[in-house]
């Protein structure tokens, strides 16, 4: 679908929250992000009237200028993914019906491409077919982050499934060994987060609330177990959707994540060796798009599974649901 017309689309209310630049691409999923970033900088894409930037959150209800727009390639052009890439899409799937459609992603699979990155997530939803029968992305795990990836199978799932997370809605756990313990065991980590250029590479870091380019970023944490004063295994609880905030949070708080390269002190890296980043979307409980919840675990990945063998953790050590047992740092959500 493209336009050669300047056209005014209202957000749906279950869109409510959505990135402008993912509202786009759900529509229009041939456009790439930087086509749709210089359209929100030259003025061309508006909402309500102003100007807006790619990564703008939008409220049900707004009006959305379009502009004319660059069409779609022929599909006929279009690489159609390999027989063994189809059968590994289709090997990673935890769960399927009608609507939804959810991954257990590995660590190292970035979840859309870029610039030097042909093998994606989004390219394998090929398989299981193009328009509207393609899954569509509904919210991001790290390159480097394994576990559980959900997707809308149709647009009306996606924009319910959208409007979940933005709604805080989503129940994500995520289990991480991170250096030291944590004091106090249990917490909650409210440290609004910025991107920086730090040491020419870009990094999310804590800023003052005050910062114009902050964003607000909330952490639940809660320990699971101990390897003596080195090292934790804990799970996590992000209240907001932040580029890296689990891993940002942890460094912030003197506790990063094991095999980071990115967010790291020196203790980290002297216990990392040889091993890829502890981090794992464990498990999702979110609301279906038709009725009920949905519950889904992702197994350890290999990368998880040699960092609990080396540290001597047993996954069936951990509750499935370790934030429910009273509220934590004055904020009483559930």
């Amino acid at each position: 679908m493209s336009t050669r017309e300047v056209k005014t689309l209202y957000v749906d209310a279950g869109e409510d929250g959505v990135r402008l630049d993912r509202w786009f691409r759900r529509r229009w999923p041939h456009l790439t992000q930087i086509q749709i970033q210089k359209l929100a900088r030259s003025g061309q894409i508006r909402v309500d009237g102003a100007r807006a930037k790619a990564d703008s959150r939008l409220s049900a209800g707004s009006q959305v200028r379009v502009p004319p727009l660059p069409d779609a390639p022929d599909p006929s052009e279009k690489k159609a993914i390999s027989s063994r890439d189809a059968a590994y899409a289709k090997s990673l799937v935890l769960y399927e019906d009608e609507e939804v459609l959810v991954l257990n992603k590995p660590a190292g699979l970035a979840v859309q491409g870029g610039t030097k990155t042909t093998q994606h997530v989004d390219r394998l939803l090929s398989a299981w077919g193009e328009g509207l029968e393609r899954p569509r992305l509904v919210h991001r795990l790290d390159r480097d982050t394994s576990g559980v990836l959900v997707l809308g199978k149709t647009p009306g799932a996606a924009a319910k499934l959208s409007g979940a997370f933005a709604r805080r809605k989503a129940q994500k756990t995520y289990w991480a060994l991170v250096v030291g313990n944590p004091t106090p065991q249990d917490g909650w980590i409210d440290a609004p987060l910025a991107k920086k250029g730090i040491n020419d590479r870009e990094m999310v870091v804590p800023v003052d609330p005050k910062d114009p380019k902050a964003e607000p970023a909330e952490t639940e944490y809660v320990t699971v177990s101990r390897a003596g004063p080195r090292l934790s295994w804990v799970a996590l609880r992000p209240h907001t959707g932040r580029t890296h905030q689990l891993r940002a949070h942890m460094l912030a708080i003197g506790h990063p994540m094991l095999g980071d390269p990115k967010y790291k002190n020196e203790k980290s890296a002297e216990l990392s060796e040889g091993l890829q980043l502890q981090l794992h979307a464990r498990r999702l409980v979110i609301p279906h798009p038709s009725a009920g919840m949905i519950v889904v675990e992702a197994p350890l990945s290999k990368e998880m599974k040699e960092g609990f063998r080396r540290f001597g953790f047993d996954e069936h050590e951990a509750d499935p649901e370790p934030f429910g047992r009273k509220p934590r740092g004055g904020k009483g959500r559930r």
